[in-house]
C-alpha cells in the first residue's frame, strides 16, 4: 500500500470516523475476499466507498475494464483521487444512501455491488437507504459484498427480512488489520406454493 494513501486514509478517519470507519485502507486480502466471485460478465458493477482504490484495483485484476466501474464516494478528497487513479470509470460524488435516487442504471442494470462502507457506524435508516438503492440497480441474481470487523453481518437480520434479503458469510482476511469477514447479501428465492 503506498505511503500516501494510508497518511490520506488515517487523515480521512481522524477527521470523520464515523464515515471511514478504520485508520488505514483494506489490504489486499481483504480484497481479494471481497472480490473473488466477480468476474466481467457481472458488469457493470458499483463501489460503494471506495476510499483509495484497493478493491477497484482488485476489480480490475479480475478483468473487469474501469468503464465497467461506477465509484461512489463521498469524500470530496477521495474522489479527486479516484479521478486521478482511474480516469476511465464513473466517479459519483455523493452519499451512497442517495442511490436509489439515481437513474444511472435503468439500461445495464448492475451485477455487483461492492461495499467498503462501515455500516456499523451508520444509523438504521441510513443503512436501509443503502441497501434499498443498491438493490434497485442490482439485476436478479445480483450480489452486494459487505466486508465488517465485527462478529456478524452488520446489516441486521429485521432489515434484510424487511427487505426480502438474505446474507451468507463467504469468507475472511485474518491477515488484514483488523481481522475481517466478508458476507455476500442475496435476494430470496421466492417460496414455492404447495397446493392441497
Amino acid at each position: 500500500m503506498p505511503k500516501y494513501d494510508a497518511l490520506s486514509f488515517f487523515y480521512a478517519w481522524l477527521f470523520n470516523p464515523h464515515r471511514v470507519g478504520a485508520i488505514a485502507p483494506s489490504g489486499t486480502a481483504l480484497a481479494d475476499v471481497m472480490t473473488r466471485e466477480i468476474d466481467p460478465t457481472l458488469a457493470p458493477i458499483i463501489e460503494l466507498g471506495p476510499g483509495t482504490g484497493v478493491f477497484t484495483r482488485a476489480l480490475l485484476g479480475r478483468g473487469l475494464r474501469e468503464t465497467d466501474l461506477t465509484l461512489v464516494e463521498a469524500n470530496p478528497e477521495f474522489a479527486k483521487m479516484l479521478q486521478g487513479r482511474f480516469p476511465q470509470a464513473r466517479i459519483l460524488c455523493m452519499d451512497a444512501a442517495r442511490l436509489g435516487e439515481s437513474g444511472w442504471f435503468e439500461n445495464a442494470p448492475v451485477g455487483a455491488v461492492v461495499s467498503g462502507l462501515p455500516l456499523l457506524n451508520m444509523s438504521p435508516k441510513t443503512v436501509m437507504s443503502i441497501m434499498a438503492g443498491a438493490f434497485s440497480h442490482l439485476r436478479p441474481g445480483g450480489a452486494f459484498y459487505q466486508f465488517t470487523y465485527g462478529p456478524r453481518c452488520p446489516v441486521p437480520r429485521p432489515f434484510l427480512d424487511r427487505l426480502g434479503l438474505k446474507a451468507v458469510r463467504v469468507g475472511g482476511a485474518l491477515l488484514n488489520v483488523p481481522p475481517a469477514s466478508v458476507y455476500r447479501v442475496t435476494r430470496r428465492a421466492p417460496s414455492k406454493w404447495i397446493g392441497g
